[in-house]
């Protein structure tokens, strides 16, 4: 069995004279991504798709969202569902961005969204070039 993505030391522990030193192996967390990642589209509809938003993420997925189904609905619920995932997003360590004016890309920890030095932002959240 593979013990892929999972790191290994191993640790030497102090010994009196004439004694074997003892070699344990201790598991460290892994910090590497997902075996499998997707990158999925979908719509935001309602508020409550945060909470699956949320969940694909700690997932490991990245997600681009369409945010114009829920803003034919309501434009304050829009920007209260950006505004609690960009803060989640800072939480768990991973990354948004706006594309264009309908779409929103959120990625986990070990993602980055590539943005232009000079692309300064309308609306307070960073657009990816």
């Amino acid at each position: 069995m593979s013990n892929l993505g999972k790191k290994n030391r191993k640790a030497i522990h102090k010994v009196k004279k004439g004694e074997k030193p003892k070699i344990t192996e201790e598991k460290l967390p892994s910090t590497s991504p997902p075996v499998k990642a997707y990158l999925k589209a979908l719509p935001l509809r309602d508020l409550e798709d945060v909470a699956v938003i949320k969940r694909e993420v700690r997932s490991g997925n990245i997600l681009i969202l369409r945010v114009g189904p829920l803003a034919r609905k309501s434009v304050e619920d829009v920007k209260r569902a950006v505004s609690e995932l960009y803060e989640f997003t800072q939480l768990v360590g991973g990354d948004i961005a706006r594309l264009g004016e309908e779409r929103v890309v959120i990625t986990p920890s070990f993602i980055r969204i590539w943005r232009e030095k000079n692309v300064a932002s309308k609306q307070g959240m960073p657009t990816a070039a």
